[in-house]
């Protein structure tokens, strides 16, 4: 494992100089992980360059909290998906076997460019001005959503991109159950399918239980709702009234609310219809906005 840190804003972003980060924020506390909690006291904070003293691991900066940035090395490199894995449930972050089982069955390395690390614990870019999010922030959203990713249920993942976590919710619910994808850059939902075609999820989108969608995804995806389960990949000022229509009662939200400072948002709908949110992290994700805006940079 090397030992250099990597200070990286968000995760689904390109990272903002190091200053600059860490000057726009007071005091950077250390998060609640259980890796962490083992080794700092959580009254640890960090309020310039100057006095981050780094432990001897990687770090990751998501929002304002420090992360483990993981990478994923044996010997000269490592290539196997399996072991990645592995890594996420050593540190922590996969406590599922379900969610452990799903991410081995999709390999990650067919769903990132060529020739980009793919087993690195770190957001990649795939063009367009969008990303792929690291393998911690995947591992996050299916646990989060585990319960509501059962056999025969229905999943929509908005800002779809290569087409990764829409193929890890297929797996979860199945044939009988449906997966649905909404992305707006047209080339992103051609490529996703090509990816998905290459993995073990390829069955299901012959089959039509997986599909993957050009449109505007704060407007959901009516066709397949309502959902049981639904994972935006971009932060929103606030949570769009469509996908709060199209969620099922009893049905879970996993989204990034906010604009400079965002917070991960877990949505439940009660039986009821009524709505409970809590936040579960502190995040950094690209805008979710229209296509033109993320064509111009946002």
């Amino acid at each position: 494992m090397t030992l250099s840190a990597v200070i990286a804003h968000g995760c689904r972003c390109c990272a903002l100089p190091v200053k600059e980060l860490l000057n726009s924020t007071s005091f950077l506390p250390l998060p609640h992980h259980p890796y962490l909690q083992r080794r700092f006291p959580s009254s640890i904070f960090y309020s310039s360059i100057d006095n981050l003293k780094l432990p001897k691991f990687n770090l990751l900066l998501a929002g304002n909290f420090l992360f483990i940035r993981m990478q994923f090395w044996g010997g000269s490199g490592i290539s196997k998906n399996k072991q990645m894995v592995e890594d996420l449930q050593h540190y922590g972050v996969i406590s599922s076997k379900k969610v452990a089982e799903v991410m081995e069955t999709i390999d990650r390395a067919l769903f990132v460019p060529d020739g980009t690390p793919a087993y690195v614990d770190s957001p990649m870019e795939i063009g367009y001005n969008a990303t792929i999010s690291a393998p911690h922030m995947h591992a996050t959203c299916l646990q989060l959503l585990e319960e509501y990713l059962q056999p025969g249920m229905h999943a929509l993942d908005v800002g779809s991109g290569t087409g990764y976590l829409t193929a890890c919710f297929a797996m979860m619910v199945g044939p009988q159950g449906r997966a649905a994808g909404v992305e707006h850059i047209p080339e992103l939902v051609a490529s996703s399918v090509k990816n998905i075609e290459k993995s073990a999820a390829a069955p299901l989108l012959k089959e039509g239980s997986l599909s993957v969608h050009a449109g505007d995804g704060r407007e959901g995806w009516p066709e397949c709702a309502p959902y049981d389960a639904i994972h935006v990949g971009a932060a929103s000022p606030k949570i769009p009234q469509p996908l709060l229509d199209q969620l099922k009662p009893g049905g879970r939200m996993v989204i990034p609310v906010g604009d400079i400072f965002q917070d991960l948002k877990v949505v439940d709908k009660n039986s009821d219809g009524s709505i409970s949110i809590r936040s579960e992290t502190s995040v950094h994700f690209v805008p979710l906005t229209s296509r033109d805006a993320q064509l111009r940079g946002y």
